[in-house]
C-alpha cells in the first residue's frame, strides 16, 4: 500500500471543513472523478460527526485520517481512540416508514456503506479503525 498523506486533528465539529479539504485533495491527486470525491467527502464527514459527537463522551480526543493506495483503490483510514463502535453492523434504519415513526439515527451508518466500494472496521490497541475503499474504476 503507498501512503498518500496523513492528518491528525482533534475531534471537534470546527475540524470538519479542514478534513474534509484534505481527504478531497488527496482523492483528486489519485484520479478520482469528482462525482465519487463528492461520494467520499459524505462518508468521511458522516463518520467524522459520529466521532466528534459521540467516541469521547464527557471528553476530547483526536482523529487521524490516512490516505493511501493500493492498486486501483483509493483508501481512507479513520482512526480515534473513543469507546468502541463498529458503523459496519449497524442494522439499516427503515427509510420506508414514515418519518414520524422513524427511529433517530443510523442513516450515517447507511450511507458510508452504500457510497463506499467496501467499509471496515477493527479495534486494535484501544483505537477504532475504519477503513474506507473506493474503486478507481467504479462509477
Amino acid at each position: 500500500m503507498q501512503a498518500i498523506a496523513s492528518i491528525k486533528l482533534s475531534a471537534d465539529l470546527e475540524n470538519l471543513a479542514r478534513l474534509t479539504s484534505f481527504v478531497s485533495e488527496c482523492a483528486r491527486d489519485r484520479g478520482i472523478t469528482k462525482e465519487r470525491g463528492v461520494d467520499i467527502q459524505i462518508a468521511v464527514e458522516e463518520a467524522f460527526v459520529n466521532i466528534c459527537s459521540y467516541a469521547y463522551v464527557g471528553g476530547r480526543g483526536e482523529v487521524e485520517v490516512n490516505c493511501s493506495s493500493n492498486g486501483d483503490s483509493f483508501v481512507i483510514e479513520i482512526i480515534d481512540s473513543g469507546i468502541p463502535f463498529d458503523i459496519t453492523i449497524l442494522e439499516d434504519p427503515d427509510i420506508t416508514a414514515d418519518i414520524s415513526k422513524r427511529e433517530v439515527g443510523g442513516l450515517g451508518g447507511l450511507l458510508i456503506r452504500k457510497l463506499m466500494d467496501m467499509a471496515v472496521y477493527r479495534r486494535e490497541s484501544n483505537k477504532n479503525i475504519l477503513r474506507l475503499i473506493v474503486q478507481h474504476n467504479r462509477r
